[in-house]
């Protein structure tokens, strides 16, 4: 997955977590990432009449990696996929659209401003690396099955097939933010539904340690800032959210945990959770149906 971050000499994303899997039947991995790139591209399509509330709690933490004694910060969004329809042979980047609700327990003021941490108006969704016209960017492994949340479940493991350069450019409008582009420099698992080929996991975490530099700052007077990226674990848990009238389960987002320790940072270790909830649903223009 192309992984870009913000970085306010400090950062975010839970630890990554190995799961015994169970000795079973070779997969034909071929047919299941087929079937699965299908199946993601039938939840993009559902999931652009979809929105729900997002919930995002940031924690900076000590070295035990317990919340230290500074306050964490709390954000609401209302928050949609979109995904438009392919031109000229090519699928376009899956993103996922916020607008921010509430700080902590109050609307948003005109004089509020985003911090480094807190996640971008527009980003890129987590599944598209298994979109058919991904997966040729990504070597899979058959990792064999398990059981999550009592459901039959494949494992598949995948990497970027390239590393691309590290990069920090200057984030345009959030000051003292630096956004980092580390494009292969992770890899991952996939828990895969044995049943219809929905995702319900997915893990990811570095290759290794990422050194890179920040840019100088002339008008801060501050020189080349080299930082370490230790950890950049992340977990994201689907499950099946039904609506009514008429009658449908989705398999959806519920919650993602992350964390991020950077060496030299500002904030070096951070823990952010996001949280799904009040899901609806657009029927026809003007008409949505709440979940049940």
């Amino acid at each position: 997955m192309r992984r870009a971050l913000l970085l306010g000499l400090a950062l975010a994303f839970t630890p990554f977590v190995i799961v015994g899997a169970q000795k079973s039947a070779p997969i034909d991995l071929t047919a299941l990432l087929t079937r699965v790139g299908a199946a993601v591209e039938r939840y993009y399509a559902r999931a652009q009449s979809i929105i729900c509330v997002e919930t995002v709690r940031i924690q900076s933490l000590g070295f035990d990696l317990i919340p230290d004694t500074s306050a964490a910060r709390q954000l609401t969004y209302e928050l949609r996929v979109a995904w438009s329809d392919a031109e000229n042979g090519e699928t376009p980047e899956a993103v996922v659209q916020r607008d921010l609700l509430k700080i902590n327990s109050r609307a948003p003021r005109p004089k509020d401003k985003p911090e480094c941490l807190d996640p971008s108006a527009v980003s890129p969704d987590t599944l598209e690396m298994l979109l058919p016209s991904k997966q040729a960017d990504y070597m899979f492994t058959a990792a064999g099955s398990t059981k999550f949340k009592g459901r039959e479940a494949l494992l598949v493991d995948y990497k970027s097939k390239q590393n691309g350069p590290v990069s920090a450019t200057a984030h345009e409008d959030r000051e003292d933010c630096w956004r980092i582009d580390m494009p292969g420099h992770t890899k991952g698992r996939v828990w895969i539904d044995a049943q219809n080929d929905d995702v319900l996991r997915l893990d990811e975490h570095l290759n290794g340690f990422v050194d890179i530099t920040l840019p100088a700052d002339r008008k801060r007077s501050r020189g080349p800032q080299p930082i370490v990226f230790e950890r950049l674990d992340t977990s994201v848990v689907f499950g099946p959210i039904t609506f009514t009238d008429p009658d449908e389960t989705l398999t959806l987002p519920i919650s993602v945990e992350s964390l991020t320790v950077v060496r030299n940072a500002g904030t070096p270790r951070v823990r952010k959770t996001q949280r799904f909830s009040n899901y609806r649903r657009f029927i026809t223009a003007g008409r949505i149906v709440d979940q049940q």
